[in-house]
């Protein structure tokens, strides 16, 4: 009789013991995911939310003609990452920032660093426009990662001209393909449009001239 009750008694507290603690590890590993998604989010929110400042560059004498006649002679110049020298090659920025300082010419050296300043209509990019595209890697999916020069007019395809780590591996000019609408984020107006001259009003001198 006693060995029968000692029996479940120990039988008991061997259950207690291999009690599973799986739902509390379940809650904690669930608690865990929802605050990486809220700081994910969060981080998304700060990246992506600023306040849009207008484009002001000082372009001197310079005519979007001038400049982008100087980038297509750099055409064929091997891409070398982080670079501003043409005897080395160019990255993307480098490539830009190459061009419009031989103009004395002074903007942002990273694409990323154009992200607040305001875009236009993409169907007015002219001559000497800056076009910013996303990287290709996975961390610049949603952010810029690649920029260069427009070298079309309004009306006509657009064309740009750039440095890049694709098929061409340098500066080149490419048509703006399906590829690169899917990366597209925004045109950046560099040269202040010249105001038009309207034509004063002439007053007649005589009667006959204004009859």
């Amino acid at each position: 009789m006693h060995f029968v009750i000692g029996s479940k008694l120990l039988l008991v507290a061997c259950l207690s013991l291999m009690k599973p603690v799986k739902p509390a590890a379940h809650h904690a590993a669930k608690k865990h995911k929802a605050n990486k998604t809220t700081k994910s989010h969060s981080h998304s929110r700060s990246r992506h939310h600023y306040a849009e400042v207008e484009a002001n560059y000082e372009t001197g004498e310079t005519t979007p003609d001038e400049l982008v006649e100087f980038a297509q002679t750099l055409k064929g110049i091997r891409y070398r990452y982080g670079s501003t020298n043409p005897e080395k090659g160019f990255d993307c920025s480098g490539f830009v920032n190459y061009v419009f300082s031989h103009f004395g010419i002074s903007i942002p050296r990273s694409s990323s660093d154009f992200a607040p300043v305001k875009g236009i209509d993409i169907k007015d990019a002219q001559f000497g426009d800056l076009i910013l595209f996303t990287g290709t890697r996975s961390h610049n999916y949603h952010s810029a990662g690649h920029i260069g020069i427009v070298i079309s007019q309004p009306g006509e395809p657009l064309v740009f001209i750039h440095s890049t780590s694709g098929d061409e591996n340098g500066v080149t000019e490419t048509a703006m393909n399906e590829r690169y609408q899917r990366r597209y984020i925004k045109t950046i107006r560099v040269f202040k449009e010249e105001p038009q001259v309207q034509e004063e009003d002439v007053v007649p001198d005589t009667l006959e001239e204004a009859r």
